[in-house]
């Protein structure tokens, strides 16, 4: 199905380096966040306690960690969540704590702070009211940590299985592009949860397992009109890039229609499902949107510049001799 159809292919292939050359400094950049920054690791993956807790007026979040910090609760990190009235709270695995009893502990401290209110409302705790727990969980260090371990396995699992099948169905060097591209959007996805902090959970994980499947298969489409078009007798003249031209513009169409539908079920995950879910539709929200980007105006180059070409398509005639007797 087709929204419109572009006539005249559209030369992408003039522009392949300086596409190129924005991906680069686009990856070193997420890969430098990544470095110096890290990954804002969730409790699942760390181990520890995980608290959440609602106020009736926004508190003062100074406050609560120089309270928290005066009852013995090291790197311990206190941020909004949601709203300015609901408070998540991590406190790291430690030793001498004992994991049932640190909610517990948590939440008597914050019933200890004598001045919670922000601005106006800076008046008293009976201003924003006592804490009230929302969720606790307990995560422990064995546990995260085997967490972290099995979503590594898991992702370069599916990277080797998609290079194997892109090998077979076309030929090795659309493997390789179409891993590099893909790779790409999983290292840019982490660079921005790496600049902003933002928390990388196991909802988050799945978003980028996601991710890496959701845009092979735009590579997948674009290369499979490449292939076609390089086999097609009657446009034995194009050279190779006015073919990744013609499989692009092709499919404009497509990619429009299935990124767009996706991209709306996603955008109403980020804005209703809460919470929850808000990571996990942020990572696909910039997994789709820069899966494009590579599928299109990455994987394609580099297809280009690792030489593919028509004769690895098209199968010699081999004539038959006959045996005279």
């Amino acid at each position: 199905m087709e929204f419109f159809r572009i006539r005249k292919d559209i030369p992408f292939m003039r522009r392949a380096l300086v596409f190129n050359v924005i991906s680069l400094v686009t990856f070193l950049l997420a890969v430098f966040f990544l470095a110096t920054k890290g990954l804002n690791l969730s409790v699942e993956f760390t181990g520890g306690t995980l608290l959440e807790v609602a106020y009736k007026e926004a508190p003062d979040l100074e406050i609560l960690r120089k309270q928290l910090a005066a009852e013995g609760f090291v790197d311990t990190q206190v941020q909004n969540f949601g709203t300015s009235r609901d408070v998540l709270i991590r406190v790291p695995v430690s030793k001498e704590a004992d994991l049932t009893r640190v909610g517990e502990r948590v939440l008597a401290s914050l019933t200890k702070v004598p001045q919670v209110g922000t601005g106006e409302a800076a008046i008293g705790a009976a201003t924003v009211g006592a804490p009230e727990l929302k969720r606790v969980e307990f995560v422990g260090p064995q546990v995260g940590k085997e967490l972290a371990e099995d979503g590594a396995l898991a992702l370069l699992l599916v990277v080797m299985g998609i290079m194997i099948y892109l090998a077979f169905r076309f030929e090795w060097r659309f493997a390789v592009a179409a891993i590099i591209a893909n790779l790409h959007d999983v290292i840019i996805i982490l660079g921005f949860f790496a600049l902003f902090r933002w928390e990388f959970s196991l909802p988050v994980l799945a978003a980028v397992l996601a991710v890496l499947g959701y845009s092979v298969n735009e590579s997948v489409v674009v290369f499979d009109r490449v292939r076609e078009t390089l086999k097609n007798s009657r446009k034995r003249g194009l050279t190779i890039p006015e073919v990744l031209d013609h499989a692009i513009t092709s499919t404009i169409s497509r990619t429009i229609i299935t990124h767009g539908s996706t991209q709306l079920m996603v955008t109403s995950m980020l804005i209703f499902g809460g919470p929850a879910l808000h990571y996990f539709a942020l990572a696909l929200t910039i997994g789709i949107c820069f899966g494009i980007y590579s599928s299109v105006l990455v994987a394609a180059p580099l297809v280009m510049w690792l030489g593919v070409s028509r004769e690895q398509f098209i199968k010699a005639k081999v004539e038959k001799q006959e045996i005279v007797v």
